[in-house]
Parts: C-alpha cells; structure tokens; sequence
C-alpha cells in the first residue's frame, strides 16, 4: 500500500454533531447581522415599527370625522330626527376631543394629533364665546322663565323662590288648573297683573294689555297629537302674547311651550310636534309689529337645532348674549342642554343667568334687558 492511500484514510471525517454547530453557528451570524440591520427594537416579525407619521390611522380618521362634523353638522340628514338629535347636544361632542387626544399620546402619533386641529378649532368657533361671562350688569327689567312641571310636588315653594327672584316679569309654563291657583295666591302680592291661557301664565309688577293665545299645536300630525284627539278635546294653549306697559313705551312677551320631543321605537327622534309650533310661532313673530319684544319659555330644544333657524333670524339668545357659560338648563340634577330660553328683539341683554333648582326637572332661567 502506497503512502498516497495511507493519507488518505487518515484524514477526519466531519461528523453529524458538527454539522449541527456549523448551522446553528451560520444562523446565529445572520440574525444578529439581521439585527444590525433593522436596528434595535424591531417587531417580532422582524419588521421595523411604523414612524409617529404612520401610527394610529383609526384615532386620525377620528379626529376628522369629529371635525367635519362640527363643521358640517347642518349637512347631517334630519331621517329619524338624527340631525336635530346630534344638534340638540353638539356642544358635548367637545368631550371627544381629550379622549382622542389620549389614544394619540398614548400610540405617540404625530398624524392623530394634528388632526384633532380641525375639531378643536371648529368647536371653539362655535361655542367659544360661551366660555366667558359676557355679563355687564345691572338692566332695567329683569325677566324669569320657569318651567314649573305639572308632576311639582311644591309648588307653593316654587312660587316663594321664584317671587324672591326680585323678577319684574315671570313667565311660567306647564301649569296645570290646580297649581294655577296656587301660583296665583303665592305670587299675587308681588305680582299685582297676571294672565293665563291654558299651560302658561305671566305674572307682572307692570300693567298688561292686549293678551290672547297663540296657536302653536293646531294641525300637528304624529302619535302625539293623534293620541290627544283620541283621548279628549283638544289641548288647552301652550303660548300667550300680551302687551306690558314700561315707563319706556310698550312692551311684546311671548310666553311659550312648544311640544315635546320623543324618541320613539322605530321612527327614531320624534319632533314633529315641536318643528311645526316653532314655524307658528316664528310666523306669528315676524308679523309683529312692535318694536321691541321678549320671547321667553320651554323650546323643547336648543337653538342650534336646525328647527330653530326661522326663529333665530328673527331674535337673540340673551343666553348667548350677555351669559356666563352654557346656562344648560334641563334636566335640573344634571343639565346637559339649554332648552329654556330667553329671546329679544329691539332691547339689549346685560346679564343672563340660571336662579336655584325647585321642584321642577327645569332650572329657571333670568336676564336682565334695559333699552
């Protein structure tokens, strides 16, 4: 045998356990160069991390849909009520604003924070104005509105809290017959002029003329008013007008309760009832021909409401005017929306403001006008 075969044989052979090492070794090597290359922190799949401009794409299309929104809300189809519903509470979509806010910080995306630019600059120009007290003071009447609730287990305190109001006239609705009375005696050696027709009534230190009821139900159409019709004759007046002499020429108020709203199964946010006493009674306001006018009572919604644009052309919110805040007015454990109102034309608003909670589910409601 020549040494070339000896050589041979003699040479190791690699064996299955180095195989082994050899790959896990080569493995090794090609992770961590994989590693180097997507850098640290990667995604357990081995992808890198989206940059703050890519995150959170659901909180950024929020935060636009939150901003058109408020922006476009006059847009929103009115089937089953939806506009007036989502209007009657739209300031409180504001919340949305810091909840979006968190989710951005929280995921650290830039896009879904800059996109909450177009709801915040959209809602503070809407109600931004609200946030301060545009009060100044003092006025030469001073005018309450109450909605004193036909269910009032107190009236008679009512009465003694709303005459403690100092209020030269004091408009009230949802008066049933019984309390009528007991408001009448309460209130009379305060108010020496009152008049009532049907569910409201005004009470006054100044003389009154000229009063008569306003049609604000007749015609209605919806559950409600077919309801009223199959139980009895039709529903006493829910709005007076009435004349008041000041020692600055006369004087037109308008005492009002539209009717209610319902959410109703199946036909979603009922307002017929509501939407055809307001188009009456911003008829019956245009035809007025006094110069100056207050329209006070229980709206049954906010004047953001669509609803409301024929009226609101015609008046101003005292509220809005000269108020501290939102005034939100109902319900009076937590008020979420002004629905009680006070209304003026050719006088001007000092103050407005909400008096103490009585045994209504409505807080009343005060301002102060001079001319």
């Amino acid at each position: 045998m020549n040494s070339e075969s000896t050589n041979e044989r003699e040479q190791p052979t690699m064996t299955q356990a180095d195989t082994a090492a050899t790959t896990q070794a080569d493995t090794a090597v090609t992770g961590a160069g994989s590693s180097a290359a997507y850098g640290e922190g990667t995604r357990p799949e081995g992808r890198p991390r989206p940059g703050p401009w890519r995150r959170g794409p659901l909180l950024t299309a929020g935060g636009l849909l939150l901003g058109l929104l408020l922006l476009l809300h006059g847009q929103l189809t009115d089937r089953a009520g939806l506009g007036s519903l989502v209007e009657t509470f739209l300031p409180w979509f504001g919340l949305f604003v810091p909840v979006l806010l968190a989710g951005a910080l929280r995921r650290r995306s830039a896009c879904a924070a800059v996109a909450l630019l177009l709801p915040v600059t959209a809602w503070l120009n809407l109600f931004g104005g609200l946030l301060g007290d545009s009060s100044h003071g003092g006025g030469d009447l001073t005018v309450v509105s109450h909605n004193v609730a036909a269910g009032n287990p107190d009236p008679v305190g009512t009465a003694r809290e709303l005459a403690a109001s100092g209020a030269d006239l004091l408009a009230l609705e949802e008066l049933t017959d019984r309390a009528a009375g007991s408001y009448g005696k309460e209130l009379a050696k305060e108010y020496p002029y009152h008049t009532v027709r049907g569910t409201v009534g005004l009470w006054s230190r100044l003389p009154l003329s000229d009063t008569r009821p306003v049609d604000v139900l007749r015609g209605d159409a919806g559950p409600l008013a077919e309801q009223a019709r199959a139980e009895g004759p039709e529903e006493p007046p829910r709005a007076l007008r009435t004349t008041v002499a000041t020692g600055k020429g006369p004087l037109a108020v308008y005492v009002v309760h539209l009717g209610s709203v319902r959410v109703m199964p199946g036909s979603g946010f009922w307002t017929d009832s509501r939407d055809a006493g307001v188009r009456k009674l911003a008829a019956a306001v245009a035809a007025e021909r006094g110069e100056r006018m207050l329209v006070l009572g229980d709206f049954n919604g906010t004047m953001d409401d669509r609803a409301f644009d024929g009226l609101t052309s015609l008046l101003r919110s005292a509220q809005e005017v000269a108020g501290d805040g939102f005034g939100f007015s109902w319900p009076a454990r937590f008020p979420m929306a002004r629905i009680d109102r006070i209304l003026v034309r050719g006088v001007e608003p000092k103050s407005a403001w909400l008096l103490p909670a009585t045994g209504s589910d409505h807080r009343p409601v005060a301002a102060g006008i001079s001319w």
